[in-house]
């Protein structure tokens, strides 16, 4: 089977994927955006708690240490983003965190559906 990750680099989200030591070893064409004026593309390779201030940087460095998950709204340039921050895992072990941040519209709908 195929596993051809191209199908991200076109999403209107950030991906970031940081291995488990967390170098940065994938980011799509929205993450590189996003990150232009720190690096863009370059930061391919560098660690992922280098571009964190703290008290970020300790809480990244557990959830790296942990395997452990982070979700949370920012808001920055007027934009509001949720930011989800998962482990993923590689035959069952844990390989990393992948960062998604996705600018939510002004006026998003909510549906309770229960």
């Amino acid at each position: 089977m195929s596993h051809d990750q191209s199908w991200a680099d076109e999403l209107p989200c950030a991906i970031t994927v940081c291995d488990a030591k967390g170098t940065i070893v994938s980011m799509n064409n929205a993450s590189v955006q996003t990150f232009r004026n720190e690096g863009g593309a370059a930061l391919i390779g560098s660690n992922v708690l280098d571009c964190h201030p703290e008290p970020s940087r300790t809480q990244l460095r557990d959830m790296l240490r942990d395997g452990t998950e982070n979700l949370y709204t920012i808001e920055k340039s007027g934009r509001k983003k949720l930011i989800c921050q998962y482990p993923w895992f590689k035959d069952g072990q844990y390989a990393g965190h992948v960062e998604i941040s996705i600018v939510l519209p002004e006026n998003l709908p909510h549906f309770k559906r229960d």
